[in-house]
């Protein structure tokens, strides 16, 4: 590079590459020459780097789900000991976790495709992911800013919860009554931590004598994983619903496909900003595995996810793509 060039300049700044051995993948986007292709552009996330990229590794994982999950479930490969309540379907079950905001937001759409098709095998939730599903079944949601001022913001949710109680949903626009009619097991590891827990609490001095099992729900939660021939997870947030999936697969030694979309970050220890090898390290993700954290918040990411993975799975088998 020139003989003046000071040596130390040299060593430290001029140095050859010593590896190519991780340069597998050109940096490359979408190519707009040839037209308007919303699969093609899709595609081209893969590798046009940060969260872009790992987006496409989200979609290629949750595609091997899919295709473990269609493949016969060989007998051998699990545990059925005819307990009816864990009954293993399928050769890869599919754990679905997402926080009440996801239901709040338009994303209870996306999330009753894939129950009401049967794409997946577990719900996770919150009690907020219970009762707002409940909620709109009675009335809908308003869009608001973060900028109302808290009475405005106060009148629109008397407007969306302005409701009167019933003992049954019988709402086919509801994720649980699809998920009720499709025999998916729902799990809500902190069902008092919302406006179900207020209810619980008036209901606890007009009729005194309610119980809640809630070591039964996490046996039947952990069961569920030990005898799965595979195991994904797709986590959507964090918190307790990620912890419990994760805790789960724990008890078979680890998941063999793992997405986790959420915005926290690691740097406050919290169990929503860990990346998957920390759960690798513990063992809730196997050593061998390929897990994708995708840093975005769901709402812009998910339903293209779905677009990219559960619903060509679905179209292209005419309708039929779940293997139950």
């Amino acid at each position: 590079m020139g003989e003046n060039v000071p040596e130390i300049v040299q060593e430290a700044v001029l140095k050859r590459t010593a590896t190519t051995s991780l340069l597998k993948e050109i940096v490359h986007g979408y190519n707009w020459d040839n037209g308007l292709d919303f699969n093609k552009l899709l595609d081209s996330y893969k590798y046009s780097g940060f969260q872009s990229t790992n987006f496409g590794l989200a979609v290629e994982e949750i595609n091997k789900m899919i295709v473990c999950r269609n493949q016969p479930l060989i007998k051998d490969n699990y545990q059925d000991d005819g307990d009816q309540s864990n009954k293993i379907n399928n050769n890869c079950t599919i754990f679905l976790g997402y926080t009440s905001n996801i239901v709040s937001s338009g994303l209870r759409e996306t999330i009753k495709f894939l129950v009401k098709n049967k794409m997946i095998d577990c719900i996770v939730t919150t009690a907020g992911g219970i009762e707002e599903d409940f909620i709109k079944c009675f009335a809908p949601t308003f869009l608001g800013d973060f900028n109302l001022e808290e009475r405005e913001r106060d009148c629109m949710d008397a407007q969306s919860n302005d409701t009167t109680f019933r003992e049954k949903i019988n709402n086919e626009d509801s994720v649980y009554y699809w998920a009720a009619k499709n025999r998916i097991p729902v799990f809500c590891p902190a069902l008092t931590d919302g406006s179900l827990g207020d209810m619980m609490f008036f209901h606890s001095f007009k009729n005194p004598g309610l119980i809640l099992d809630i070591l039964y729900d996490l046996r039947r939660l952990n069961l569920m994983a030990i005898r799965s021939a595979n195991t994904g997870m797709i986590i959507i947030g964090g918190g307790l619903i990620k912890h419990h999936i994760c805790n789960a697969n724990l008890m078979r030694n680890g998941a063999d496909y793992a997405v986790y979309i959420n915005t926290s970050s690691e740097f406050d220890g919290s169990d929503s900003g860990a990346r998957p090898d920390e759960a690798v390290s513990w063992g809730k993700i196997k050593a061998d595995a390929k897990p994708v954290k995708i840093y975005a918040e769901a709402t812009l990411v998910f339903p293209l996810i779905v677009a990219q993975t559960f619903a060509k799975f679905y179209f292209q088998d005419g309708a039929s793509g779940e293997s139950n």
